[in-house]
């Protein structure tokens, strides 16, 4: 059903998208995007944080959906097969083959060639700040956008240490705020992240956005393999009660406690490993940083997906999460309360 423009009565309505991060959750903004196309909605601007950017990237190049065949054909097999693990680099993965799809899909694309405006969010390690590629080559700003600390690698580009935007800015609303439109809508992949009510305080200002340079190079460094052979094991099955031997768990017995007035720390979470101490430190910081953001720029209308409907690394579920932002978008436009999950 096709949307008229609120403010002429005539015309598709415009609206800004801003994508939040949550790794292969971020297949839902597929879903979302799906039915704002259905619904006659004409995007005016796009700005996204790791998946989001990436998303955000493939929509705007027009070829989002080429992905999302490629993407919903893929099976837990075939994502282990992807990763190419940094044996001698800080992260995981380096996410070459991982993203060889991506980057062929957005071939050598400029940003400011897009018919969309595009702002992909990154965050510069050494610097502490935010940085908005919203010029240059297309594929190399998404590739930085998507560098999840302990993931995948970081990459430096025109002397800078890039990773995640999810860092500083989880959901870009800001970025699209100089693009004329009808209306704002952002999605968060981190549902639990929005409950309880928003600070007032708002965050500082903004970063200057840079342009994106030519080219970059990954950054060498050690790597310890312990947390290699941690994310592989997620996609070689390796359930729970499966700790392998490059494992760790993280609680000391509480005979090790030692302190006046201190109580005996509990066991772990069965099977809690490094890799998920660290997704979960990221996803509380930005659970702070988010509250801010939104409450600096609030949306004209929020689409939220749970941090339960699927792990950051659980690739081989699109059909199932592109089908759930679908859900989700639809009940937001409608007005009405998001479906349960699951």
């Amino acid at each position: 059903m096709a949307t008229g423009n609120p403010t002429t009565g005539t015309g598709p309505t415009r609206v800004n998208l801003a994508l939040g991060g949550g790794g292969a959750r971020g297949y839902a903004h597929i879903g979302v995007l799906e039915v704002l196309e259905e619904r006659g909605y004409e995007v005016a601007s796009i700005a996204g944080t790791s998946m989001g950017a990436l998303v955000g990237a493939l929509y705007a190049a027009g070829t989002m959906h080429d992905y999302a065949d490629w993407a919903r054909g893929l099976t837990q097999r075939d994502v282990l097969r992807l990763l190419d693990p940094a044996f001698r680099a800080p992260g995981a993965i380096r996410a070459t083959k991982v993203f060889a799809k991506v980057a062929e899909l957005l071939g050598d694309r400029r940003i400011e060639d897009l018919p969309i405006p595009y702002t992909a969010v990154a965050t510069d390690l050494t610097a502490g700040r935010e940085v908005w590629f919203q010029r240059g080559p297309l594929s190399p700003a998404v590739r930085a956008s998507i560098a999840l600390p302990s993931f995948i690698t970081p990459v430096v580009i025109d002397g800078r240490l890039l990773a995640d935007g999810g860092l500083l800015n989880p959901i870009p609303v800001a970025a699209t705020a100089a693009t004329p439109a009808d209306m704002t809508i952002a999605v968060s992949l981190a549902e639990e992240h929005l409950t309880g009510s928003a600070s007032a305080a708002g965050p500082t200002a903004a970063t200057a956005p840079v342009t994106a340079p030519l080219a970059g190079h990954e950054l060498g460094g050690l790597r310890d393999n312990e947390l290699i052979r941690t994310v592989t094991g997620w996609f070689a099955g390796i359930g729970d009660e499966e700790v392998d031997e490059a494992a760790e768990v993280i609680a000391p017995a509480p005979d090790d406690v030692t302190g006046v007035g201190v109580a005996g720390f509990g066991p772990a979470p069965m099977g809690m490993r490094t890799v998920q101490v660290l997704q979960l430190s990221v996803e509380a910081l930005q659970a702070a940083v988010t509250r801010f953001r939104l409450a600096a720029s609030p949306p004209d209308l929020l689409i939220t997906v749970p941090r339960a409907a699927a792990r950051a690394l659980d690739f081989h579920r699109a059909e199932e999460l592109i089908t759930l932002g679908r859900a989700r978008a639809t009940a937001a436009l409608d007005g009405e309360p998001p479906p349960p999950w699951p």
